[in-house]
């Protein structure tokens, strides 16, 4: 940093204004949508998507604006019978509560069976884990509630360790004509 002459600022070269003064902008601003926003998601009212990882119900997701908490990643995802979900790479830390039905999830090339009732906790490594889900039952959905920290701002989409899809769910495939 260098001060500006006779003036006993200092100046940082490429910074504009007092960022202080942003962040405060940013707080008031923050405020102010506070206010409008919403306090409650309405699992009736959402519409389901086809993605790359299967079925998803978005409850809380860094695009959606609309909420009071925009701190959290939350989605209901559903299998259909005999399906599996996509296969990820993912730094971790994100934990499924199976609503429905009974199936295993791979991690890192290990088996976790699993029915309703049960949380699945996918683990924080530096490198990631790979996971992917599968529904045990050639007649009956799986649904489970998935929840992480919204990290996407502060560590990135990769989310300090590669976060990458290794394959499509089937059914995703099939809408988009690839093969699995």
């Amino acid at each position: 940093m260098a001060r500006t002459k006779g003036s006993g600022k200092r100046k940082t070269q490429g910074q504009q204004g007092d960022l202080l003064e942003a962040l405060l902008k940013i707080r008031d601003d923050w405020r102010s949508r506070l206010g409008r926003t919403k306090n409650l998601v309405k699992g009736k009212a959402l519409q389901s998507q086809w993605t790359r990882q299967g079925r998803i119900y978005w409850y809380l997701h860094p695009q959606i604006q609309d909420y009071s908490v925009r701190n959290l990643l939350i989605f209901l995802q559903e299998i259909p019978p005999g399906s599996r979900s996509g296969k990820q790479k993912h730094p971790g830390g994100l934990c499924h509560y199976i609503l429905e039905g009974k199936g295993y999830t791979v991690v890192d090339d290990q088996k976790h069976d699993w029915e309703a009732g049960d949380v699945v906790v996918l683990p924080v490594k530096p490198n990631g884990i790979t996971y992917q889900h599968f529904n045990g039952s050639p007649t009956d959905a799986v649904r489970f509630v998935a929840g992480m920290p919204n990290w996407f701002g502060a560590l990135g989409v990769d989310l300090g360790s590669a976060w990458e899809q290794l394959e499509d769910a089937p059914e995703y495939a099939l809408q988009k004509g690839h093969s699995t």
